[in-house]
């Protein structure tokens, strides 16, 4: 391993990709792999809250390999794997369950929307921060990449690991949430946050046919000398010196503004759709390494949290 400050973090395989996740997270992965020793993982576990086919969830966990290799995370740099590939998260798991009470998992913002919305809420969606918390303090984390919504669960990490420590001895390093507020909230075509709930998204990987008429769809007010929707979308991927001129000049002319922005996202994003579908016969052995590298590197801090508990483990 190498002396690089640990990253770790995962994402839910939930489909594909919109420029929305890649700008708001993504992108982020691929810029901080040269700073960091970066582990990254498939929450499929997590996913199972919510998807229960057991073909449709494997094919999206591999989907998001493919996915990251498309936009350039490098497996040299990057340890991509799958989360259930690395048993022992779900083993700290169970053991901080008998640490931590009910009236702290009560206050994740996740139970407390679901409880919100009268939703039947499974254990899994309420047990969400403990398996998360497990995720991130068995390999000893420095940083934890969140957005604002996700800094409630690095703090439940953070006490958690003071919990064990004080009730077993120090064991395990307290991680900081690593937040880059320069990722903006990026808009989707109706001028909302970029969601998929919402059926306003440009996807990541787009033929140009969907480029065109996801672009072609965007809202735009008539009485606006610049089309505000069409100008924070295209101001992702062009400088805004650029856009200023640019809009200026063609000042009301929306359908040509469109047309503009759609050549530059079909020149943005089909290299990555190339790269995607070269890297995509990569992605099994990506997994199969990833997941034993992660297994030998957590071994021995299981092995130490088992000896500190009183589990007995024979090898």
């Amino acid at each position: 391993m190498s002396d690089k400050k640990i990253l770790v973090s995962g994402v839910k395989p939930t489909g594909r990709p919109h420029i929305g996740n890649y700008f708001g997270a993504m992108k982020q992965f691929v810029d901080l792999q040269d700073s960091y020793e970066s582990r990254i993982f498939v929450a499929n576990l997590h996913a199972l809250t919510s998807i229960q086919n057991a073909s449709e969830l494997k094919e999206m966990s591999q989907g998001v390999v493919e996915d990251y290799l498309g936009i350039g995370l490098d497996p040299s740099k990057t340890t991509l794997y799958l989360q259930s590939d690395v048993p022992h998260v779900a083993e700290l798991a169970w053991i901080f369950n008998c640490l931590v009470t009910m009236p702290t998992l009560m206050r994740a913002h996740a139970f407390k929307d679901a409880e919100a919305k009268n939703k039947e809420i499974n254990v899994g969606i309420f047990d969400y921060p403990i398996l998360m918390a497990a995720d991130i303090l068995v390999h000893d984390a420095d940083v934890v990449p969140v957005g604002k919504d996700q800094e409630q669960h690095i703090e439940m990490a953070r006490e958690i690991a003071r919990k064990f420590n004080g009730t077993y001895g120090e064991t395990f390093k307290e991680p900081k949430a690593l937040i880059i507020d320069s990722v903006a909230t990026v808009p989707g075509t109706d001028g909302q946050k970029m969601s998929k709930s919402y059926n306003n998204t440009i996807p990541l990987f787009a033929s140009d046919e969907e480029i065109e008429k996801a672009i072609m769809g965007i809202v735009t007010d008539s009485g606006q000398d610049i089309p505000k929707n069409v100008y924070e979308i295209h101001k992702l991927i062009r400088s805004e010196d650029d856009l200023q001129k640019l809009y200026r000049d063609k000042k009301g002319q929306y359908k040509e503004l469109k047309g503009i922005l759609i050549e530059d996202l079909k020149n943005f994003i089909q290299p990555m759709v190339k790269r995607r579908e070269e890297k995509s016969g990569e992605a099994q052995s990506v997994i199969t390494e990833g997941g034993k590298k992660m297994r030998e590197v957590v071994h021995n801090k299981m092995k130490e949290v088992r000896e500190k508990v009183g589990l007995i483990h024979h090898e």
